[in-house]
């Protein structure tokens, strides 16, 4: 047999030509071959050999009467001869051949050669030698199967669908390179144990990666993507790849949501269903509290966090896009609690979690989004100001739905920390019943709204001043209410609310319904028909001179007035230009959504902290040089002081830049 192993090798060479080159072109040496190998594919050549190598095995093969060892010695050093003299392309092409089986199996137009083939391959040990090769093309067309099928179809788990499709198509497949020599079903059911648990692995390691790619569109998309998260939760379960999910949402909420592009809003929104999406593939938590850190400390250092979280709590239903789920039950804020290692129920931390992870048994959302910040009173004063802005806002007098919000929130903040908003509501009611009086007493057509200075946040104070009718009307209506409240005084904000008007023209009346500014200087106006807007501004009270622009701009637009030269209007008591005296001018309509100039909360505080700068002042100047938690120290000795160093170290920057101080070193003194 060593002898004639040439006779082998001459043959191995020639088919792996036809394999290599083109048939249309086949090589001198390979012309003594049968001529219908020629016109055959690629593959087919390979199929031929092995049943040509099958041919030359079984004509050399010792007969049985010589005894096994005789032929395990013989198969031995066939196998060995063969195997030496296959080129490296021998893999690619019972790659290809072996593809061609699957294929078949899984379009179910079966080959009777399929099985003839496989023993074949069995005979000359061939699915041993390529058995990663095998199930590697096993892989493919499940990687294939999968992407094709379950990519953006997130409504519903697929995963029983795939398992269906792995019975059905691949396990039939799988049978004749693994299942061989079994005669009945339970004997291939143990032989295919271990092969089929490593093909179900990859099926939901290639579910987990693709999902896992697209798990930023799934948060997207909840809660329509509920059946992709039962998916992925199941392939975590089963594939250990938490740390690549992590990383992934990770990397994708730096690149598309934590960006000064990005709302606020829609971040908040985002994380929202990034909790209620993680809580359901990961209900201890771990998941949540990798990605949502980055999330969590992007939100804090955005001015205007707070104000989207309360806007949302106060249930701003028109514009649909709360963050609170109106099915969910309302809840007191939860807060972090002491591990109980008596509870009968209490797990030890998931393996994964790190050392400063602690379960959370809440799944109220507000109390996750509340817990960004390490105090809930910013939100309450945030609330309070909400509250003013709306209160001040309403024209009808209906004030249930702000009510009714204060209701809620009292649940979830506690009654002690919404006292405030309580007495609000009820100024706002006493106003009301306040004006009735006085307008028995004596009819007015000024409604003030009276509220309590002490109980509301800071108003945007005005030097405004009312002219002519309006101040006599303030003087009349404050005299009344002194006679109804003798204890209290009325402390008038003239450049807050609105003014109905009816002008009086030579050819026409008009009405509009404006702010009190536009409302002073058309009022300056009935004194005399030529004003320069800095004679306006003087005698309204040195106002803004923007906002006296801008006032001025609202008769012109309305042509009441005419801007006869830079800075210089005149009253156009005729009308000019195009309108006709038969057609009504449009009145003024009131700006919708604007709401009335309630300090924020980042103002008031910008505001109290002005109060600390002489006590810093003096700090610097008698002790010199101090570090800013000295600063801080000695601060809380003066009254009302309850500022974080955090905020304070913000508003030394801001006087940093404005060159009232310098740092070096981390020590602070007086600028020069």
């Amino acid at each position: 047999m060593r002898k004639s192993q040439h006779l082998i090798t001459r043959e191995v060479e020639a088919y792996m030509t036809l394999y290599e080159v083109k048939v249309s072109a086949p090589l001198q040496f390979v012309v003594s071959l049968n001529a219908s190998l020629q016109s055959n594919s690629d593959p087919e050549a390979i199929r031929s050999l092995v049943y040509r190598l099958v041919e030359w095995y079984s004509a050399w093969k010792p007969t049985a009467d010589l005894g096994p060892t005789m032929i395990s010695a013989y198969t031995l050093a066939f196998q060995t001869h063969v195997f030496s003299v296959l080129p490296p392309s021998f893999a690619r092409g019972i790659k290809a051949v072996v593809s061609a089986t699957l294929q078949r199996t899984i379009s179910q137009s079966p080959d009777p050669q399929d099985r003839v083939l496989w023993q074949a391959f069995d005979t000359l040990s061939l699915i041993d030698r390529y058995e990663t090769l095998i199930a590697s093309i096993g892989y493919e067309f499940i990687e294939s199967y999968v992407e094709e099928t379950c990519s953006g179809k997130w409504s519903e788990p697929v995963l029983a669908t795939l398992r269906a499709w792995m019975v059905d198509k691949i396990v039939p497949w799988m049978l004749y390179p693994f299942a061989r020599g079994a005669t009945n079903a339970d004997e291939a059911k143990i032989m295919m144990q271990g092969v089929g648990s490593r093909f179900d692995f990859h099926m939901h390691k290639t579910l987990c990666n693709l999902r896992t790619k697209e798990i930023f569109d799934i948060i997207v998309d909840f809660p329509d993507s509920a059946g992709a998260l039962q998916d992925l939760k199941e392939c975590l379960a089963r594939v250990d790849q938490r740390a690549d999910l992590v990383q992934a949402l990770r990397q994708a909420n730096n690149k598309r949501l934590l960006h000064p592009g990005a709302d606020t809003k829609d971040i908040l929104t985002h994380y929202v269903s990034t909790i209620k999406c993680l809580r359901i593939v990961d209900p201890p938590g771990v998941l949540l509290f990798k990605v949502a850190d980055p999330t969590r400390r992007y939100l804090r250092d955005r001015p205007d966090t707070i104000r989207c979280i309360v806007a949302s709590l106060v249930g701003d239903g028109e514009s649909g896009d709360s963050l609170v789920d109106d099915n969910d039950p309302i809840q007191p804020l939860q807060q972090p609690e002491m591990e109980n290692y008596s509870d009968p129920e209490w797990n030890p931390e998931p393996i994964d979690a790190g050392p400063d992870f602690r379960a959370s048994k809440s799944s109220d959302v507000i109390s996750t989004i509340v817990s960004i910040y390490d105090t809930k009173d910013l939100f309450v004063k945030e609330l309070q100001v909400l509250l003013a802005q709306r209160l001040l806002a309403a024209k009808d007098g209906n004030f249930d739905r702000e009510r009714r919000n204060v209701e809620i929130l009292k649940i979830r903040f506690g009654e002690a920390a919404l006292q405030v908003c309580e007495v609000m509501l009820r100024d706002m009611t006493d106003s009301r019943r306040i004006d009735q009086h006085v307008q028995s007493q004596k009819a007015s057509s000024m409604h003030p709204t009276i509220i309590s200075r002490h109980f509301w946040p800071a108003l945007e104070s005005s030097d405004m001043v009312m002219p002519g009718q309006f101040q006599i009307l303030q003087e009349q209506y404050a005299k009344e209410f002194s006679v109804f409240k003798p204890d209290k005084v009325l402390r008038w904000l003239p450049h807050l609310g609105r003014v109905h008007l009816q002008l009086e023209l030579e050819d026409r009346t008009l009405e509009a319904d404006v702010p009190p500014l536009e409302a002073a200087f058309i009022e300056l106006f009935s004194e005399k028909d030529v004003w320069t807007i800095d004679e306006l501004v003087l005698r309204s009270g040195s106002v803004n001179r923007n906002a006296a622009v801008k006032a001025l701009a609202t008769w012109v637009d309305m042509h009441v007035l005419k801007e006869d030269s830079e800075g210089v209007f005149r009253l156009l008591s005729v009308a000019e230009g195009p309108t006709p005296r038969s057609r009504p001018q449009a009145p003024k309509p009131a700006e919708t959504g604007e709401l009335p100039p309630v300090m924020s909360v980042q103002q008031q505080q910008a505001e109290q902290m002005r109060m600390y700068w002489k006590f810093i002042e003096g700090m610097l100047t008698n002790l010199g040089s101090l570090p800013l938690d000295r600063i801080q120290s000695m601060l809380k000795f003066a009254p009302g002081y309850d500022r974080t160093a955090e905020q304070l170290g913000s508003f030394m920057e801001a006087a940093r830049r404005e060159g009232l101080v310098n740092v070096k070193d981390g020590m602070w003194r007086l600028g020069k």
